[in-house]
């Protein structure tokens, strides 16, 4: 059974991806994890800015790469999951922090807690 890649548009000199699934603004309490260079853990608390079923964009105070590897935990349900997860976007450094897209790798459709 063939698999069906996300589509990419050419536009201008930038490529642009279809988004899926809906977005929703929500402000989610999450934990985020992961490896600095030295192999310390670090651990930040933080909260999304926008949701959907396969990631989220929220506002980190540390400086990642795009493709950083870490492990993305919703504080917000009661069982409190986690997901691994990879940072696909970084966006404008604001007075709190970095905004990054982080992406959920093959995520559960209700990680969020919402109907997506």
């Amino acid at each position: 059974m063939p698999v069906k890649q996300r589509e990419s548009k050419h536009i201008g000199s930038r490529h642009h991806e279809k988004r899926r699934g809906r977005r929703m603004n929500s402000r989610v309490p999450v934990r985020l994890e992961w490896d600095d260079e030295a192999g310390k853990r670090i651990t930040s608390e933080a909260h999304t800015r926008v949701i959907n079923p396969y990631g989220c964009m929220v506002v980190l105070s540390y400086s990642l790469d795009l493709e950083h590897r870490l492990a993305l935990t919703n504080l917000a349900v009661e069982t409190a999951t986690s997901n691994a997860a990879v940072v696909v976007w970084k966006g404008n450094q604001r007075p709190d922090g970095w905004e990054y897209g982080i992406e959920l790798v093959a995520p559960e459709m209700d990680f969020w807690g919402l109907d997506l």
